[in-house]
């Protein structure tokens, strides 16, 4: 690979990562498997208390 193709890449892959920590709003927050079946859980003792009312 030639030096000046090289440096372009390079400059294209920063460019690439700046704008991707730009729009990381369009990605929804990681919520693990654990956190997952909690608010599961959550979610059933509430309507079944609603239910039971």
């Amino acid at each position: 690979m030639n030096r000046r193709k090289k440096g372009i890449q390079i400059l294209k892959a920063r460019a690439k990562k700046s704008n991707a920590k730009l729009s990381t709003q369009s990605k929804p927050k990681y919520i693990s498997k654990a956190d997952r079946t909690r608010l599961a859980a959550q979610a059933s003792d509430n309507a079944t208390l609603v239910s039971e009312e």
